[in-house]
């Protein structure tokens, strides 16, 4: 059976990836083929595409030093699918050159040359060097670009690259799995609390690859290739880099949609716990800060405050007055923070009327419930529904009760958007069917909608400073003003460790505005000294994070239901001990919020991240590349977390190309080594760049 043309072999003899970097290929076919194929070329818009077998390959300009492909089987490629990529490319030349059958297109520090059966080579265009090249499967078939069909123009999805000896990959969105170089990892590209993809991959090579495809799938890190899948999608789209990572993340950012300015109290300290189940708990809760002279920005009202699931406003049997609440807080000088869901339980009083304007995720099979969840009134769980964030009248109906509810009343502008993968139970996309297309195809842009509800719904009503805190988030989510946390994980010191690797790789997909749940989520005893040293490291921790912000559901916890609470989870809640140091720790951030927001400014015009991986500022030292203990928080302050239980020293390794000085005790040491030095249970390990003046010593 003829085969379409991605599905072609390589050359006799053909190389391995990194042999004669810039030699062009052939300009005929390979004879190991059983049916060659020789493509044709064009140039349209300043795009080049090679077509061949009824397959389309489409490359054009995105951006300086930066592509867009796009592969299509049976047609042209098509516009307007869903993705990450802003609509408008930025601005930039390029030049397209096509001879001996061969196309080769220009865009500054990146060269893409194709064959003459269609197989794409990206090059350093100063001198030529290989940075990644798609590879067959096998010489015969099937080739770098696997079509499978699923049915209805949609096809199994693969695209294959070459494997490197030495590369090390990063990004990928936020995994718990602790590694930060993930060379060797097999991740799904799928949405699940704790577990967020982003599917945008960082190299050490010298180039940074966005998959730019909203679709379930999985990617494949293996020693012998590089493979990315979508389950079911109508094209291969994906946008390429090239230059060191502080540059690739300006043209990312450039690319996707830049965060906006983070607002001053955001900078702050957050408080929240599982949850403060009534106005006068909360009020006690922040007028305690207050007598007590600590700092405190912000304030989370959690989860079932609400009538109803997917009434989104408050209960008054509760909350009976939220404009006097709201008011003594402003007073105080405190932000208040509203926890939204967006699922809709069938006693809601708006749930009726969405199902009947198509504002719910359809299904395929089944009744139109997509989870399972308490709700009052009612002694048993109710099937709740989500509704279609991809959906912009769905989006236009959740804002105007946000707002009837919550902003207009009361002017509440910042909002929690959790359990936004969306919690699915069980976790089918295969069944759900979106207004932006099948659940297959597009279930994982759900999160970067929902934050979307929010921004366009903020910035219609004329507000300025938009912060969302999410639990999952998507290529792009950064441009709506998209906070993310690391979701519902433990409260050990393991936990706490693989948190490290999970903000920096997150740092590299584009989200700037990062944070954990300080002490972990499930569990974790106040009254256990154990557990007082886990969440002591954990304060340290979370005070040198772009956002600091503390949470969990502490013992003793109750059972799931709109009644529940959990433990104290206040600062003072750990002890005399704990709470001085962890007092400490709150003065020194607030004392570091200038230099904070310089850093925010930095990620809004530069699209560079607040939590940055040793590489990012100092490249050129290999030893950075490995680094995945200590980090970067901005361009001066090194940070390096205690990550062990009863530790009092700590080792950690200092860039090349700088000096440092240990900010506790003012000793200065040349870069390119591993120091150690004392960490006492109040001290987190911090060093200044080049004698960076920060008021890090009281």
């Amino acid at each position: 059976m003829n085969q379409p043309a991605e599905n072609q072999p390589g050359q006799p003899g053909q190389q391995g990836p990194s042999d004669n970097p810039g030699q062009p290929g052939q300009g005929s076919a390979s004879l190991t083929q059983s049916s060659p194929t020789v493509g044709t070329f064009r140039e349209r818009d300043g795009a080049l595409e090679w077509s061949g077998r009824q397959e389309t390959v489409r490359i054009e300009p995105w951006g300086p030093d930066a592509v867009r492909v796009r592969a299509r089987l049976g047609g042209p490629v098509l516009e307007g699918l869903p993705g990450a990529l802003l609509d408008e490319a930025p601005a930039t030349e390029a030049s397209v050159k096509i001879e001996d059958g061969h196309g080769q297109l220009t865009v500054g520090a990146l060269t893409v040359e194709v064959d003459a059966e269609g197989l794409v080579r990206f090059l350093r265009t100063d001198d030529s060097a290989e940075l990644l090249t798609e590879e067959r499967a096998h010489f015969w078939w099937p080739g770098p670009r696997l079509y499978t069909p699923v049915g209805n123009g949609h096809h199994r999805l693969e695209q294959r690259f070459a494997a490197y000896e030495g590369e090390k990959l990063y990004g990928l969105g936020q995994h718990q799995h602790g590694l930060l170089d993930q060379k060797g990892a097999v991740l799904d590209l799928v949405q699940r609390n704790a577990e967020v993809t982003i599917p945008v991959l960082t190299s050490s090579r010298g180039y940074t690859l966005l998959w730019n495809s909203p679709a379930i799938g999985r990617v494949e890190l293996a020693g012998n290739g590089t493979r990315w899948v979508a389950d079911s999608a109508r094209q291969i789209d994906y946008w390429i880099t090239a230059g060191q990572p502080a540059d690739a993340q300006r043209r990312y950012s450039a690319a996707t949609g830049r965060t906006p300015m983070l607002p001053e109290w955001a900078a702050g300290f957050w408080q929240c716990k599982l949850r403060y189940r009534t106005q006068d708990e909360l009020l006690g809760v922040a007028r305690e800060y207050k007598r007590r002279g600590l700092p405190i920005d912000a304030i989370v009202c959690d989860f079932f405050h609400w009538t109803h699931l997917g009434d989104w406003k408050f209960d008054p049997a509760e909350w009976p007055d939220p404009a006097a609440m709201q008011r003594e807080l402003q007073e105080l000088g405190i932000k208040l923070v509203v926890s939204v869901w967006p699922s809709v339980s069938p006693l809601s009083e708006n749930h009726q009327l969405m199902e009947q304007r198509g504002h719910f995720i359809g299904t395929q099979y089944g009744p139109m419930a997509h989870a399972d969840w308490p709700d009052k009134e009612v002694a048993s769980t109710v099937q709740v529904a989500f509704y279609d964030a991809t959906n912009p009248e769905a989006r236009d109906f959740l804002w105007s009760r946000i707002k009837e509810n919550y902003l207009d009343p009361y002017g509440i502008t910042a909002f929690w958007l959790d359990a936004c993968e969306p919690e699915l139970k069980p976790g089918f996309q295969e069944n759900l069917r979106y207004w932006a297309g099948p659940g297959l195809e597009v279930g994982n842009m759900y999160p970067s909608e929902n934050a979307r509800t929010f921004y366009e719904g903020m910035i219609a009503a004329g507000e300025t400073e938009i912060v969302t805190l999410n639990r999952s988030a998507w290529a792009g989510s950064q441009r709506y003003g998209a906070a993310l946390w690391s979701g519902d994980i433990g409260t050990d010191f393991a936990t706490l460790r693989r948190q490290i690797a999970a903000g920096l790789n997150t740092s590299l997909s584009g989200i700037p505005w990062w944070n954990t749940d300080i002490g972990g989520f499930h569990g974790g005893d106040p009254d256990d000294p154990a557990y007082r040293e886990v969440m002591i490291r954990w304060f340290q921790f979370g005070a040198l994070s772009p956002l600091m912000r503390l949470h969990g559901f502490r013992n003793p916890g109750m059972p799931l239901g709109p009644d529940m609470t959990g433990g104290p989870n206040e600062v003072w809640s750990y002890g005399e001990e704990a709470a001085t140091i962890m007092e400490k720790y709150l003065r020194l951030r607030e004392r570091l919020k200038p230099y904070v927001l310089d850093v925010m400014r930095a990620a809004h015009e530069e699209g560079l991240p607040v939590m940055r991986p040793l590489f990012l500022e100092f490249p050129d030292d290999q030893a950075t590349w490995s680094v995945a203990d200590s980090y970067l928080f901005g361009p001066d302050l090194l940070v390096a977390p205690v990550l062990t239980a009863g530790a009092s020293v700590r080792t950690a390794y200092l860039p090349a190309g700088a000096r440092w000085t240990d900010a506790w005790t003012r000793t200065s040491y040349e870069g390119g080594t591993n120091v150690t030095v004392d960490a006492p249970l109040d001290r987190i390990p911090l060093f200044l760049r080049d004698g960076a003046a920060l008021p890090v010593a009281e």
